[in-house]
């Protein structure tokens, strides 16, 4: 090994766990470090104007070339096409949904298999981080320890005496989780157990029961606030450590039309409206949203998403494609998200209440997780009525018992970076 250090980071294909390594990696260059991301085609060029090395692959056969590819395009599309599912109850949407996802991801990770190796027999790695929610064999059986990053709810990693992954179900109340369980084995055995095989196949050790992915022997990292942590019976093992947050730093100049909003003195709170990447390409619910927060005397900026030539904001509202998401939680008075885990934990790690609309995934365990703590409102996106909506909104920005609670732990999670704690730990790890 040099005297600097290489560290590869491979997040999932979407901008929640990239942006997740973003941050990470962004400690880890200004320590010295070699970074180089690990990313599919269509992010080409994204991770190199932050400043990092990019290597490309793909996980799939390249798409017909007359057809434009935006980054994380595939998921997009994915999303879009299956969002009916989405109005489904959690044990239904295993079925529709779920498994569908676990197919592709598990296809993906056959098809890149080689594509991997050769990308780490070039830059041969220190340290590989991974942050994914499937297991790629050549990240496991290459030369170089590696790490793995759960950036998605704490549920993942399993318990029996709490709530089962992806399900939403509340943690005092234990009626349907067994049916639930019983419901995701039997869709999802026959699948793992086959992946479990080509793990084998390709040099790697096979895959625990019930899992997608391996445990690092090195070091796993999971995100999440421990005010919002669950209480384990199975304790995790030594391998293992909690950020707290992980917030990248926003290093460029806000657009001058949402400086203005944040800085504007009018009247209403200041709310931020963000679905994700993915969520925000369901247009239908995006207009429902923006429809009932236009009657609000509130504010809004809107992250419009992949679709957002089809949207048309009120007056009261500013918005683009993208936002520099972590800039703007630090001016905002209250959330309306999705749940995914960055938005969850960067609003949290901000002191931001939330109104949580979950759509799929571990969307739904975040929003119940927030509600059942008192640090937001779960509402059904579909269904939720604008009067319902709007009284969360009032009631959440009204409380101040909350506010002065977010505010404390925000103040703990600020001053403890998990930016700096994982780059501390990957960094000694590559040393």
């Amino acid at each position: 090994m040099s005297d600097r250090p290489t560290v590869v980071f491979f997040p999932e294909g979407a901008f929640g766990p990239t942006n997740n390594c973003v941050g990470i990696g962004q400690v880890l260059r200004e320590r010295g470090a070699r970074v180089v991301f690990v990313v599919e085609e269509s992010f080409a060029g994204t991770l190199e104007a932050q400043g990092f090395e990019e290597a490309l692959m793909r996980l799939k056969p390249a798409p017909d070339d007359s057809v434009p590819v935006t980054p994380g395009q595939f998921w997009k599309d994915f999303v879009r096409e299956t969002a009916p599912e989405f109005r489904k109850p959690t044990i239904e949407q295993l079925e529709g949904f779920v498994l569908p996802v676990w197919q592709e991801l598990v296809d993906g990770a056959r098809y890149v298999d080689e594509r991997l190796r050769e990308i780490f027999a070039e830059v041969r790695p220190d340290v590989i981080v991974e942050d994914n929610v499937v297991g790629f064999p050549a990240v496991v059986s290459a030369d170089a320890p590696w790490v793995r990053i759960v950036s998605c709810n704490p549920l993942e990693l399993k318990d029996a005496a709490l709530p089962p992954t992806f399900s939403g179900y509340p943690t005092d109340e234990v009626s349907g989780w067994n049916d639930f369980r019983e419901r995701y084995r039997q869709l999802h055995e026959p699948l793992q157990r086959e992946f479990s095989e080509f793990c084998v196949e390709r040099g790697a050790p096979p895959l625990p029961d019930g899992e997608f992915i391996h445990e690092s022997p090195f070091l796993d990292l999971y995100l999440y606030p421990g005010e919002a942590d669950y209480r384990r019976t199975a304790p995790l093992g030594p391998a293992w450590r909690r950020l707290d947050s992980c917030v990248r730093e926003h290093r460029e100049t806000l657009d001058p039309r949402l400086q203005q909003a944040i800085e504007s003195r009018d009247e209403g709170a200041l709310l931020y409206l963000s679905l994700g990447s993915l969520g925000s390409a369901d247009v239908k619910l995006m207009r429902r949203l923006i429809g009932i927060l236009a009657e609000t005397e509130h504010r809004v900026v809107v992250s419009m998403g992949p679709q957002h030539e089809e949207l048309t904001l009120a007056d009261n509202m500013v918005g683009a494609e993208f936002l520099p998401q972590p800039a703007i939680l630090a001016h905002v008075d209250l959330v309306l998200t999705h749940g995914g885990n960055n938005t969850v934990t960067e609003s949290l790690h901000f002191g931001k209440p939330m109104i949580l609309l979950p759509l799929f995934w571990d969307q739904h365990d975040n929003a119940q997780r927030m509600d059942e703590l008192g640090l937001g409102v779960r509402l059904a996106p579909y269904e939720v009525e604008p009067a319902e909506l709007v009284r969360a909104i009032d009631r959440l920005l009204a409380d101040d018992d909350l506010r002065n609670r977010l505010t404390r732990s925000s103040q703990r999670l600020q001053a403890h970076a998990g930016t700096e704690k994982a780059a501390g730990v990957i960094g000694s790890l590559a040393s």
